[in-house]
């Protein structure tokens, strides 16, 4: 189905509950996977997805269609899970970067997490990266999207996310080669 036909169908109180209902059923496990990238924790993720797709629903009047629905999407996501992790570490009384270490020491306990010590250790070397590295990083490495794509979600220019990334890459070498 042609995009623009899928967000008139968004649109129209006849058709919107089908139409959210396939949105939900396409992009349901690709942003709990983004998000969870950033928040780290299963639980917190499943709740910033459903805060997203609250949002995506009470906003698809402001969509203008000046990026590709996908990727208005994953900015609604990815300001989400930010907002969300600023905000718990607040209530913690913790920096964000304490708080994501935090759940990184938990991550061997949690049941839906089926990495090994490498990818524990992968994670505490993200968590030494400035936070827009650790999100380029993420969404580079663990999804695979472009650099165009990352461009329109994030509002950054494809030559910074890739000196970005590369940076990130030469940290996390450097970090996963010490002991």
């Amino acid at each position: 189905m042609e995009e623009k036909e899928f967000i008139l169908q968004l649109l129209n109180p006849k058709t919107q509950n089908n139409a959210f209902q396939k949105l939900l059923s396409d992009y349901k496990r690709p942003l709990y996977n983004h998000i969870r990238n950033i928040v780290l924790d299963h639980d917190d993720a499943n709740d910033v997805l459903q805060n997203t797709f609250i949002k995506v629903f009470q906003n698809l009047n402001n969509f203008k269609g000046e990026s590709k629905l996908y990727s208005w999407i994953y900015r609604i996501a990815t300001n989400e899970a930010i907002t969300f992790i600023n905000k718990k570490a607040k209530l913690s009384g913790a920096t964000s970067g304490e708080l994501k270490s935090k759940i990184v020491e938990n991550l061997e306990a949690d049941t839906h997490f089926d990495g090994n010590e490498i990818q524990i250790k992968l994670q505490k070397a993200i968590l030494t990266l400035p936070e827009k590295q650790q999100l380029v990083f993420k969404m580079r490495y663990f999804e695979e999207i472009k650099y165009e794509e990352m461009s329109t979600i994030l509002g950054t220019s494809v030559g910074a996310l890739k000196a970005s990334y590369h940076l990130a890459v030469k940290k996390i070498e450097k970090f996963m080669n010490e002991d």
